[in-house]
């Protein structure tokens, strides 16, 4: 059985042997892992957070219209918090350390305001200003994105002690922010870890810095441009091969040069990985080449591939995670028997687990959502002239799709929003046809729940391995929601003061055009699928529903031979280069788990973080750069 303690941040609750009986997760975290009483959401952590985030919400803002991605957040901004914090106490401006737990704490902060940007929130408010022109103002489109996001964080409270606690998702973002902090922090103040507990920070502290190096050199070689670099690296290499008369490369199969995916799947699950390559392959390499051939696609580009694609992968991630989440009804359950807890405040409650100290109540799920989803809902009718009983289905709706993008994260670190969106507005096509407006921003309200709810559930589980307080953390989400959208609307303004030049070659913006394009095909209902689609829809359909009622019920031995729906999902609407990078990081570290399990267990979360930190920082770093004119485009 498995040792663990507060300090370390891969402890998961042990697995029962022949000889040890079940324990229960729960109780096995807070006997072992929670630290009760220490720190967290200190006002200094706030500010940090807040400051911080905001600032990664400018580069975000930049990089997004560049690139269609926002860029990794609450890793980045735990290490520039830790480097300050250290600092400050080098220069005696501070006594106090600045704790892990704070730094966790002030990584939810940030993380909720730095990803403003996503979710579909400039996708979509992009998209509006290319094809109508509807322009609300500043003051009400910070409401409607913070209200928004707000309904996302508190999405995640039922579904947190399932994914988390119990099923014990990967979460691999959250999981390589727990390593960073904790080979950092013990690396700088290990006074109570012990001489052991020490020098196994140190050395995670060292391969992580090594590793954070590798991927900012290989970043900068990469994607900084000036005079005075002699070369850069490619950003892809091509493979000498050809598919249907037709370069690898045309059909997104290539190398890429990019350690953050290699990182991100060595820290999936080797199922989800071979699911993506094999999903990945069939799209590109089979499926591709036959819509070219029956004209069923315009022309051999990722986006007339994946405008396709989209569809059936859509409805595999979406009928996986509605038939999972209907497996587990007793949390939703549980959460709407809490509200009752408003209304007897003077009754002699249950017996409560002890977990329960701890937890979000269950209750502020629907009191959340009794308070946010009446604003949305007018504002959906104010600003974007939705009717009342159409905005009113956008709530459910968004409450669902936030459940699906929650447990897809989970288990690939990608959050589908790029497939959910279009789901939402294919319902929207059909309730509210030539609505375009309506169209786009009710998918804004589906992206946006679910990217925050899948974001909070990240910082969660970093907060599990380290023995953080959920409560805090939903807390300081919602401190880095008002930061994020007080920054985002006036950033855009002042970043795009020409809305025109989106789509141009300057700004391409080509996630604004996916969903824009997406609207129009949808003005008149389903008939704007593309040719073939709906069939795909249907068998992605039952190909979610049968794949997840197998992971519930298949033999525990047969499992990792069942395929993942979420990755058979994700690989339809990411490029082939993304799904084979993942693929490659994960049979690595899968390989050297099996053949050498202890160096395995030591080197791949540290290794896998400090490449995802490292690309991270200097990606931004080079975007900065380039704004600054020290760089060239």
């Amino acid at each position: 059985m498995t040792t663990m303690n507060p300090t370390d941040a891969s402890a998961e609750p042990a697995a029962p042997t022949e000889n040890t009986p079940a324990k229960d997760p729960e109780q096995q975290w807070l006997d072992t892992v929670y630290r009760k009483g220490e720190k967290q959401l200190t006002p200094r952590a706030v500010v940090a957070g807040m400051l911080i985030g905001g600032v990664m919400c400018l580069s975000n803002l930049y990089v997004f219209f560049k690139t269609g991605w926002s860029l990794g957040v609450t890793l980045t901004a735990c290490i520039l918090a830790f480097a300050l914090f250290e600092l400050l106490r080098a220069a005696r401006l501070t006594k106090s350390e600045f704790s892990i737990l704070e730094n966790n704490a002030m990584g939810s902060v940030a993380s909720a305001a730095g990803y403003m940007t996503g979710g579909g929130n400039m996708a979509a408010f992009g998209a509006l200003l290319m094809v109508t022109t509807t322009r609300p103002s500043a003051l009400w489109l910070m409401l409607w994105f913070g209200v928004i996001a707000a309904m996302g964080v508190f999405a995640a409270i039922p579904i947190k002690r399932q994914l988390i606690n119990k099923e014990a998702l990967a979460f691999p973002t959250g999981t390589a922010t727990a390593e960073t902090l904790r080979s950092m922090h013990e690396a700088a103040h290990h006074g109570d870890a012990g001489a052991e507990g020490a020098g196994a920070g140190k050395e995670k502290a060292r391969l992580l810095g090594i590793a954070g190096l590798m991927g900012a050199l290989l970043a900068f070689l990469r994607d900084a441009k000036a005079a005075w670099i002699p070369f850069n690296l490619p950003g892809s290499i091509a493979l000498p091969f050809q598919i249907a008369g037709r370069a690898a490369k045309d059909w997104t199969i290539t190398l890429n040069c990019e350690l953050v995916l290699v990182g991100a799947g060595a820290l999936m699950s080797f199922r989800t990985a071979w699911s993506l390559l094999l999903s990945g392959m069939a799209g590109y390499a089979i499926l591709a080449p036959r819509l070219a051939e029956e004209h069923a696609i315009k022309e051999v580009s990722y986006k007339a591939i994946v405008g396709w694609t989209l569809w059936p992968g859509a409805a595999i991630l979406v009928a996986s995670g509605l038939t999972s989440f209907f497996l587990d009804y007793k949390s939703i359950v549980r959460s709407f028997r809490g509200l009752s807890g408003i209304f007897k405040r003077g009754a002699k409650s249950e017996k409560e687990e002890p977990i329960a100290e701890v937890e979000c109540p269950p209750w502020w799920f629907p009191a959340g959502f009794a308070v946010l989803a009446p604003i949305v809902i007018l504002l959906m009718g104010f600003l974007f002239h939705i009717p009342l009983w159409a905005g009113i289905i956008a709530v459910p709706l968004a409450v669902v799709m936030g459940f699906v993008a929650a447990r897809v994260t989970g288990e690939t670190d990608v959050t589908p929003t790029k497939a959910l969106g279009p789901v939402t507005q294919a319902v929207y096509g059909l309730l509210s046809p030539g609505n375009l407006a309506g169209n786009i921003m009710s998918a804004n309200v589906t992206g946006g729940v679910g990217l925050h709810s899948a974001d909070l559930l990240t910082d969660l589980k970093s907060g599990w391995l380290l023995g953080a307080s959920p409560r805090q953390q939903l807390k300081g989400q919602l401190f880095g929601v008002v930061a994020g959208a007080l920054v985002v609307v006036p950033a855009f303004w002042l970043i795009m003061p020409d809305p025109s030049v989106l789509g141009s070659e300057e700004w391409p913006a080509p996630s604004c055009l996916v969903w824009a394009g997406v609207s129009k095909a949808f003005a008149g209902g389903l008939g704007g699928l593309p040719p073939g689609a709906g069939r795909a829809m249907v068998i992605g359909l039952l190909l979610g529903v049968v794949l997840a009622l197998a992971e519930r019920f298949a033999p525990k031995k047969l499992l990792p031979f069942v395929p993942s729906p979420a990755g058979l999902g994700i690989a339809l609407v990411i490029p082939a280069s993304n799904a084979i990078a993942m693929f490659i990081g994960a049979t690595i570290a899968h390989v050297l788990r099996k053949t050498k399990p202890a160096l395995g267990e030591r080197v791949t979360v540290p290794v896998s973080s400090g490449w995802i930190a490292g690309e991270s920082l200097m990606g931004i770093a080079i975007k900065l750069l380039v704004v600054a004119g020290v760089l060239q485009k």
